[in-house]
């Protein structure tokens, strides 16, 4: 080989090892009862839902924490509670929140809208109470995203694996709603008899992630699979996601797969499959500037291998996958994306967290 071009090699190699970045985390705020959902506000804060039921604001100037409020009607049982919250795009005087309550005859995921003005809420609303029938502990959701005319919120299957496809539950699906909580004329099954007009698309085990990609004009969930088999899927209108028909994860009890086969004619096959499970819990695409090196690619939290999940996206299928933040040792609750480009994340020991650049 000629001298200079193996000197050129040399130098290339030595670049690129340096190239790679490496991530670290500030703490930003501590103490919180799980900080299940984070969304900016705008004035460099950040609104937070704490699973007790507690709201407060984050802010960014100074990393300080202050309690504004709680959701009424909050039942923390099991994996419910407070779960996700979001700032609307459409009047930036209302939040949306998700949560768990309880019924006379269940114990049910529920959306509902508050009036913000800056430092406190009031004029709670209710928009839907999801039937499922259920009183057990599970399979909530729940995440809240938007589009430019639309709310969709997911809702599990509440440990009940035949809601996935039953159509006359809201249970194991994904719901789009008008903004003042109304459905829109146009949802798959609003004709269907029997059928809940609310569902967008159904047969999910557990979705805890689900984003809206402005740019892609995409919607995006992540899911808890059983014993393996956690999916990342590209949400289209009146799909089937086939649970429990199909799975790619193992029965709790032993070897056994879960379900008929892993995809079936008829029902939407993921984008990515995670075997072991990495206990998904929330979902960003991230665009911004600020760090290139995530342009364009999956910010997935990881509750059971605590970490973020960073998956490189190829004609929309994943490539690659990445784990930061794995030296925290803490389960990844849920990730929002500032304005400015920077990362926050929570974790379920009640500390949020800045991503930053260890070099």
């Amino acid at each position: 080989m000629d001298k200079r071009l193996l000197v050129l090699l040399i130098i290339m190699m030595a670049t690129n090892s340096h190239a790679v970045t490496l991530w670290d985390a500030e703490k930003i705020a501590s103490g919180l009862t799980t900080p299940w959902g984070l969304s900016y506000v705008g004035n460099n804060k950040v609104i937070v839902s704490e699973k007790s039921g507690d709201i407060g604001l984050l802010d960014l100037t100074n990393n300080t924490y202050q309690r504004i409020g709680s959701s009424p009607n909050v039942a923390q049982y099991g994996q419910g509670g407070l779960l996700d919250i979001a700032h609307s795009p459409f009047n930036p005087h209302h939040i949306y929140v998700t949560y768990a309550k309880r019924t006379p005859q269940a114990i049910e995921t529920t959306l509902a809208m508050a009036q913000f003005d800056g430092g406190s809420l009031s004029h709670w609303q209710e928009l839907l109470v999801t039937h499922s029938g259920s009183d057990g502990g599970r399979h909530f959701g729940s995440r809240i995203t938007f589009d430019d005319q639309f709310v969709y919120f997911s809702v599990g299957d509440r440990g009940e694996r035949d809601n996935g496809q039953d159509l006359s539950t809201h249970a194991g699906s994904i719901l789009r709603l008008r903004p003042n909580g109304q459905v829109p004329p146009d949802n798959p099954f609003v004709a269907q008899k029997g059928a809940r007009g609310e569902i967008w698309s159904y047969g999910h085990r557990n979705p805890q992630g689900l984003f809206f990609d402005p740019r892609e004009n995409k919607l995006w969930s992540v899911e808890h699979g059983p014993r393996g088999g956690d999916e990342i899927n590209l949400i289209v209108k009146g799909g089937n996601y086939g649970w429990p028909i199909t799975s790619h994860g193992k029965e709790y009890w032993g070897p056994i797969d879960v379900g008929e086969s892993e995809e079936k004619e008829g029902i939407v096959s993921p984008k990515k499959v995670y075997i072991p499970s990495i206990a998904p819990s929330s979902l960003v695409v991230y665009h911004a500037n600020r760090y290139p090196e995530l342009s364009g690619k999956w910010l997935v939290g990881a509750l059971k291998l605590t970490h973020i999940n960073v998956v490189t996206l190829q004609d929309g299928v994943a490539v690659t996958e990445q784990r930061l933040m794995e030296h925290l040792a803490e389960r990844i609750r849920d990730i929002e994306v500032l304005p400015d480009g920077h990362i926050i994340f929570s974790t379920d020991s009640g500390n949020i967290y800045r991503l930053i650049r260890a070099n």
